[in-house]
């Protein structure tokens, strides 16, 4: 046996596991690339962070509530106007201008600069009991936040029970990762002064979030793929089409052939045959 017909046989079993490999880190960057517009990349957690990380240090340094709430508020919408500008995704500024303004109106309402953080911590809490409330019902939360960027809405709850478990998985890390962020916070709302607790919470920002899309990474990059129940649709859609252009030519071909017997008919009329020449009847048969 020659080196090249070692060559030719050992590079034949080889090319399965290379096109599955290939076909794992491709549903790994898709998995990547959804997470990342679900929950806006890094430009998203800037937009988040910086706001907050404004009030913190206008109000480290000169303590006024007022101009630390209007600096946070006027930067959250310059971001939010950049978007638009530039055409991209609102949603993740917008939502952080409606989270900067409510904690405006609570700050400057009560006249406690720490009420600047507590829409937010309130949402946070919320948020945590929601990702286990839906996860023990059965339709965990992540689900039905990513099902939509995945074109599989809510096919994983019935038709990809492998999805499912990973959602639950990763709605779980989500819910418990919040209400430790909350357990650390809400102490620090009450006991620690306005400049501590901004600092603790900017702080607590980026890494649990980061943290909790890593696992629902991991988590996601096991389970099977996704449905994509739009394709399906499509293709539902094309076949329809093609069903209805097939009944539609056979009727064309029906009347087609209705107009031929119907002139035909008309053609063989009792006139007709009287008057065909005697030599075309058929012959009698002798007996």
């Amino acid at each position: 046996m020659t080196s090249d017909d070692r060559s030719t046989r050992t590079t034949g079993p080889a090319d399965g596991p290379v096109q599955e490999q290939d076909g794992a880190a491709d549903g790994r960057a898709v998995t990547e690339a959804a997470l990342f517009e679900a929950f806006g990349g890094v430009r998203g957690m800037v937009e988040t962070v910086v706001p907050g990380l404004l009030f913190v240090t206008i109000f480290t340094v000169n303590k006024d509530l007022h101009i630390s709430a209007i600096a946070a508020l006027a930067v959250s919408l310059v971001l939010a106007a950049a978007r638009l500008v530039r055409k991209d995704t609102v949603k993740h500024a917008f939502s952080g201008v409606f989270g900067v303004a409510f904690g405006v109106v609570f700050a400057m309402v009560t006249g406690n600069a720490k009420d600047f953080y507590l829409p937010g911590m309130l949402y946070t809490l919320g948020l945590g009991v929601a990702y286990i409330v839906t996860t023990l019902a059965g339709a965990p939360l992540i689900g039905l936040i990513l099902g939509p960027v995945f074109k599989e809405n809510l096919s994983w709850r019935t038709r990809n029970p492998g999805r499912k478990k990973a959602y639950a998985k990763a709605s779980w890390a989500w819910g418990l990762i919040l209400l430790a962020k909350c357990a650390i916070l809400f102490p620090l709302y009450w006991w620690a002064d306005t400049t501590h607790l901004g600092w603790v919470l900017i702080a607590l920002k980026i890494p649990p979030f980061l943290l909790a899309v890593w696992l629902t990474w991991v988590f996601l990059a096991k389970a099977p793929p996704p449905i994509d129940v739009f394709a399906e649709m499509e293709a539902k859609e094309k076949a329809e089409e093609e069903a209805k252009a097939e009944r539609e030519r056979t009727a064309r071909e029906n009347d087609v052939l209705d107009g031929v017997a119907a002139d035909l008919a008309k053609d063989i009329t009792p006139q007709a045959l009287a008057a065909e020449p005697p030599g075309r009847t058929a012959p009698r048969h002798r007996r």
